[in-house]
């Protein structure tokens, strides 16, 4: 305890030391942080007060937003406030905070987008039973679910490293902190911890990214019984699934299912999960969902209330 309390404080790398190159930075991110909280938030709200919009698919939406909502809030704001006033200090436990609530959120979001899958697996598949198998009930359960196993999956990470000693350096070459380079600080062996990191981030992710893979396999398989225009539906509905997973998806696996190396690319890789992709989200569900967009027109027009 009394090595791992040297550290009281990490100094964040960011992703540049070029001042100008900050500021710009700082602006750019700024402007997809606003778009992330307004097109999440319009999700949100939409979904809450159109009366078309009651379906399974719609309250998962509507979950997957509010979470990017809390995601990209539990990150972005302090990346974009270090860039631009160059103050890129964070405290001990304020980097643990932030790890706790990325991974918690990250994490939700991952069996959330497997319930996601699941519910269009029973409309397009099994759609006379559809009503019965997805009732209110069973989305609440899936959707605390999900919650619950992203928070276990955050707690594992933070057990991991607790009283692992960090008796300097304190330098973190991310904007971020995250389980990777904050290995890279411990001054004791962390093979076992990698290991259990890996395990838990980029094994889950796998296997969820397969079962996902799996489940649109047999979905779009099961299109050649529907009729033109439910293929067309269910391929647009699909389809926006499918973008946000692999969106989502393949640069997780890239960083978290391989041992415990830190890569230049991970800080690119990084700034595209935690900042383009939650505000992509919006774009991908709502553009390719004519019900979305006319819901959304109400809601504006106040013919929705």
């Amino acid at each position: 305890m009394e090595q791992r309390n040297n550290v009281t404080y990490f100094i964040l790398l960011g992703l540049t030391q070029n001042p100008k190159e900050q500021k710009v930075l700082s602006v750019m991110f700024l402007i997809f942080y606003i778009l992330t909280m307004v097109g999440n938030l319009l999700i949100v709200m939409t979904v809450t007060v159109s009366k078309c919009l009651g379906s399974p698919m719609y309250f998962f939406l509507a979950s997957l937003s509010f979470m990017d909502v809390i995601y990209a809030s539990s990150l972005s704001p302090k990346m974009i406030s270090d860039l631009f006033i160059g103050q890129n200090t964070i405290s001990f436990h304020g980097c643990m905070i932030q790890l706790f609530t990325g991974h918690f959120f990250g994490g939700s979001e991952v069996f959330l987008l497997l319930a996601m899958a699941y519910d269009r697996y029973v409309a397009i598949c099994k759609p006379l039973h559809y009503l019965i198998i997805m009732r209110q009930w069973m989305c609440i359960v899936l959707l605390i679910v999900s919650w619950i196993g992203g928070f276990l999956h955050s707690v594992i990470q933070i057990i991991s490293l607790h009283g692992l000693p960090f008796c300097g350096p304190n330098i973190i070459d991310h904007f971020i902190c995250d389980m990777y380079p904050l290995l890279k600080l411990v001054c004791t062996d962390t093979y076992v911890v990698g290991l259990l990191v890996v395990a838990n981030g980029g094994l889950i992710c796998s296997i969820v990214f397969l079962l996902l893979l799996i489940s649109y396999g047999v979905i779009l398989h099961s299109l050649k019984n529907l009729s033109v225009e439910g293929k067309r539906k269910a391929l647009s509905s699909c389809g926006s699934h499918i973008t946000v997973v692999v969106f989502f998806f393949v640069p997780c696996i890239f960083m978290y299912a391989r041992p415990a190396r830190n890569f230049p690319i991970d800080k690119s890789l990084s700034v595209f999960y935690t900042v383009i992709t939650p505000m992509l989200n919006p774009l991908i569900y709502t553009l390719r969902n004519s019900e979305m967009k006319s819901a959304m027109k109400k809601l504006w027009k106040g013919k929705d209330r």
